[in-house]
């Protein structure tokens, strides 16, 4: 009984209807002081309403389980994306009510208005969706669903508790992934700033003889089958395949700079499997080297179907270190790891020309063997800065270095082609199409 009555009135919420119609006879056995005249006036409103109150008190507790409700959510979120979600629920009264829901998302969204209402008719049940967009790797813990139910009378909610206590993981952007996947498929990939490359020469991949169509190139006319067959007859071509592509990524501290709630490294790690995604369709070999003042995971480039949930479980765990990059330590891991001439694409990040130097004697070996694709950020808060006109002498000094800053930048992207590396400058948001372009763009023009 005692624990009856601690459900009761813990989950027992007064209105601000109730509180008005209170005010209201208040009022009026104040006036019925002064003005007899009202008589049973307000005797009458009060006791009006304190049935009206024990009539809501009947419908709302008359049933034990009156409403129902549950969370649907993916088995894991995606990191950078809308998440969908979902609140499925019930009502079993007789009766039409009015619902408040309140579902406790994790801490880390930092979110305090997931309230949502509906009207619901006796027996009727609706699903509510939202979007939730997570900006850091790892466990979320999801909370209670909390629904606050009121009658069309409204003098008082029933608060009803529901345990949907789960956590989700939130791996890197896997649904970015699966846009490309299929653009790719469908060769769709110029519809998303995926620009087409004009084709130099022939891959060395010979793939059948075939009739000559309009439109095919006349140098790849083949005059012997033409003579046998009596009709004109071209060599078909195709990219070469098996090729390996690498992604290695830096996880220092200058990973660590935020930009729109995600870090570099965050970014990095989506590009990195989306770029992995695209190379295992175009049926190249996809592998993966995390560093930093140690090597991290190491993951040997393969093609299995399996190889894409290696990459995605790996990513998933990596974390941002705050020493410096052992370079020393990534060439002869590389060195040893990558038997043959492989796409090797450096995730990094430089703010100043001094910075590059340090790493630039490393990079240089490495592009002795491979091809190697340095991929580096624009500072985007550096260029609002620059292009914000001056007001006065301060707004000028603040103007100047950031545009020295930005300029050091394009100074980095001459030093790299000046001895032969291949370099990438992107702001985050452009990263991964960017990437992407830069990988079609090498293969088409056959540096591999």
């Amino acid at each position: 009984m005692r624990k009856f009555f601690r459900l009761f009135y813990t989950n027992l919420f007064f209105t601000n209807r109730l509180f008005t119609l209170l005010g209201v006879c208040v009022v009026l056995f104040v006036l019925a002081f002064f003005f007899p005249w009202l008589g049973i006036i307000p005797e009458f409103a009060f006791y009006t309403l304190c049935l009206l109150f024990f009539i809501d008190l009947v419908l709302l507790y008359g049933q034990a389980q009156g409403i129902f409700a549950k969370r649907h959510a993916p088995e894991r979120l995606s990191n950078s994306d809308e998440n969908e979600l979902g609140v499925y629920i019930e009502n079993k009264y007789p009766i039409k009510v009015s619902v408040g829901i309140i579902d406790e998302i994790p801490f880390q969204f930092q979110k305090r208005d997931i309230w949502f209402k509906a009207d619901l008719k006796p027996k009727q049940t609706k699903l509510i969706n939202y979007f939730l967009r997570p900006t850091k790797r790892g466990e979320y813990e999801f909370g209670l669903i909390r629904v606050f139910v009121q009658t069309q009378l409204g003098f008082v909610r029933r608060r009803y508790n529901f345990e949907q206590k789960e956590t989700l993981p939130v791996y890197p952007s896997f649904l970015q992934m699966r846009k490309y996947e299929l653009m790719a498929i469908s060769n769709q990939l110029s519809e998303i700033g995926i620009k087409k490359i004009r084709r130099l020469g022939h891959s060395l991949e010979f793939e059948q003889v075939k009739n000559y169509v309009p439109g095919d190139d006349y140098r790849t006319i083949n005059w012997k089958a033409t003579a046998r067959q009596g009709n004109l007859m071209v060599n078909n071509y195709t990219d070469e395949k098996s090729q390996h592509v690498y992604c290695i990524i830096e996880k220092s501290r200058v990973m660590k700079m935020p930009f729109e709630g995600l870090s570099l490294l965050d970014y990095a790690i989506n590009a990195s499997l989306v770029l992995s995604s695209v190379a295992l369709i175009k049926e190249d070999k996809a592998g993966l080297i995390t560093v930093a003042e140690k090597i991290g995971a190491v993951l040997p480039a393969d093609r299995r179907p399996t190889q894409l949930n290696k990459i995605l479980e790996v990513l998933y765990k990596e974390k941002t270190r705050y020493l410096e990059t052992n370079m020393e330590l990534l060439y002869t891991t590389i060195r040893s790891v990558i038997k043959q001439r492989s796409l090797v694409v450096f995730f990094t990040n430089f703010e100043s020309m001094s910075a590059l130097q340090r790493q630039l004697p490393i990079l240089k070996r490495i592009a002795k063997f491979h091809l190697l694709l340095v991929v580096f950020f624009e500072n985007t808060e550096l260029k609002v800065l620059s292009e914000k006109p001056a007001k006065d002498v301060e707004d000028i000094y603040i103007k100047t270095i950031a545009e020295k800053f930005a300029y050091d930048k394009k100074l980095i992207v001459k030093e790299l082609s000046k001895n032969n590396i291949q370099s990438i400058l992107s702001t985050p948001q452009n990263l991964t199409i960017n990437t992407i372009n830069k990988y079609l763009e090498l293969k088409a023009r056959q540096k591999i």
